[in-house]
């Protein structure tokens, strides 16, 4: 009785845990999108998964002129946005500030950007990347 007690909580305290890194994680961003404020010519989208993985990929007329995968992974009990397919390896920037509607995170040794910003305004998803010269603004809206 002694090991079934033992195991039933081991079992639990993991399955409480897995549910409160989900709840934490940054649900606003699952979905599809499509970008507002793309150059002429040009169709931007962001998929979102409800397992916090996406890809973002730009189209000119059928051509994929680029495309990442991204993931919101906890390293060390801290969320970092994973960025793949840009680099030869993978770029993690490391959640410095979260709410309810946003994220910030960053990597001050990334070349272009060192902070990206999501969040939640007029139910539109926008993004903000930067580093201390330049910056890009991305407006999406749901694809229904």
């Amino acid at each position: 009785m002694k090991y079934f007690l033992l195991i039933c909580s081991f079992l639990l305290i993991i399955s409480c845990k897995t549910e409160t890194e989900n709840v934490n994680k940054p649900t606003f961003i699952i979905g599809k999108w499509i970008r507002l404020n793309d150059k002429e010519g040009y169709k931007t989208y962001e998929n979102w998964n409800t397992n916090f993985t996406g890809v973002g990929y730009t189209l000119k007329n059928k051509d994929t002129t680029f495309k990442e995968i991204m993931s919101i992974v906890s390293v060390n009990d801290t969320f970092q946005l994973k960025v793949e397919g840009v680099n030869e390896t993978a770029t993690f920037f490391k959640f410095t500030s979260q709410t309810d509607t946003s994220f910030v995170c960053e990597n001050a040794q990334n070349e272009f950007p060192t902070k990206i910003k999501y969040y939640i305004e007029n139910k539109q998803l926008k993004a903000f990347v930067s580093n201390d010269d330049f910056s890009i603004d991305f407006v999406f809206e749901s694809v229904k």
